[in-house]
C-alpha cells in the first residue's frame, strides 16, 4: 500500500465491513469503526508500522491484508484481511495472507482475532491451517462480541 492507496482501501474496509458484519454489529457501530480505524491518519501510521499489502485488478484496489509485527519476532498478529464480495473465493485472500507471511521469514505463529459470527471469515481461516486458540467476550464500542483467537503454526 502506498499513501495514495488510502481512499481505496478506505472504500474496501467500508463494503466489506457493511457486508461482512450485517446482522452482526450495529450499522452505527461499525461506522464508528471503519472512521476511526481507516482514518486518513490511522492509515498513515500503518503504512509506517505494520505490513499493509493490497490486491489490485486492472489498477483498481479489490482487497487488502494487514500484519502487525510483534516484539517475539518469531510471532506476528494479522490485524485484517478484507476483499470485495464479488473477489471473494478466488484465491486472492490467501494468496494475500501468503505473501504477507513471506515477508516474516522468522515468524512460526500468525495469531488473528475473528468474530465468532463471522462464518465466512472462521471458514477461511479454518481452511488455511488456523486453528482455534481460546475464545472471549469482547466489549467493542458498547456492544459485546464472541470473539474467537486463532493460531497458524508455520
Amino acid at each position: 500500500m502506498t499513501k495514495q492507496d488510502i481512499q481505496s482501501v478506505q472504500r474496501v474496509a467500508k463494503t466489506s465491513w457493511n457486508t461482512t458484519y450485517e446482522g452482526i454489529i450495529p450499522v452505527e457501530i461499525q461506522e464508528n469503526f471503519i472512521h476511526t480505524a481507516y482514518s486518513d491518519e490511522m492509515l498513515e501510521k500503518r503504512l509506517l508500522n505494520t505490513v499493509f499489502l493490497v490486491a489490485e485488478i486492472d489498477g483498481e484496489i479489490i482487497g487488502f491484508v494487514n500484519f502487525i509485527p510483534l516484539k517475539n519476532e518469531s510471532k506476528v498478529e494479522l490485524g485484517a484481511i478484507y476483499l470485495y464480495k464479488e473477489y471473494q473465493e478466488k484465491g486472492i485472500g490467501t494468496a494475500l495472507l501468503d505473501e504477507g507471511i513471506k515477508l516474516f521469514p522468522n515468524v512460526k505463529k500468525v495469531y488473528v482475532n475473528v468474530e465468532k459470527e463471522n462464518e465466512s471469515g472462521l471458514s477461511f481461516y479454518k481452511a488455511r491451517g488456523f486453528v482455534i486458540e481460546t475464545e472471549y467476550d469482547d466489549l467493542f464500542d458498547g456492544h459485546m462480541l464472541k470473539t474467537v483467537r486463532m493460531i497458524l503454526h508455520l
